[in-house]
């Protein structure tokens, strides 16, 4: 029987990019972008599968310095689970807690952020690489993609 208190993090099919305040995740199977803030990209760090919630909260207490229920971690593993992030959902038959109440109980003054999982749907490889750059000069409108109205100008770029 599996631990349901130890989410694991997804590593298949995604494209990570750690910056120093965030870390932006593509996920090549759905085509959607996911920025994760300072405090979820670190509670998604630790997703290893066999830690489980309270001593990530643990972890994040010794990263951030000030002391984190596990609810915050629930949240951020609901989170990160919403949006398929997670192999196995760590979160069982647990009831989890909204924002509001994890708001509730660290306070509003609290040094740590509410770990937040931003997303939005990108466009497929195919019509991302749709262009209007001219060709020839002339061309553009013959360009699967161009609207018609485009024309070049004169230079290799499209002019409306």
């Amino acid at each position: 029987m599996k631990n349901i208190l130890c989410p694991k993090a997804r590593s298949e099919n995604l494209v990570i990019q750690t910056l120093p305040s965030e870390t932006l995740v593509y996920d090549l199977t759905t085509n959607e972008a996911h920025c994760l803030n300072e405090t979820a990209a670190f509670v998604w760090d630790n997703c290893k599968g066999d830690i489980s919630i309270d001593e990530i909260a643990k972890s994040v207490e010794a990263q951030f310095g000030h002391a984190v229920d596990a609810d915050y971690v629930r949240l951020a593993v609901k989170q990160l689970d919403d949006k398929n992030l997670l192999t196995e959902n760590g979160l069982g038959g647990l009831a989890m807690p909204s924002r509001r109440e994890v708001i509730k109980k660290i306070g509003l003054a609290s040094a740590i952020a509410i770990p937040i999982v931003a997303s939005m749907v990108a466009p497929s490889s195919a019509l991302a690489s749709t262009s209007c750059i001219c060709v020839v000069p002339g061309d553009c409108a013959t360009q699967g993609g161009c609207p018609s109205q485009i024309n070049c100008n004169g230079v290799g770029q499209c002019a409306t």
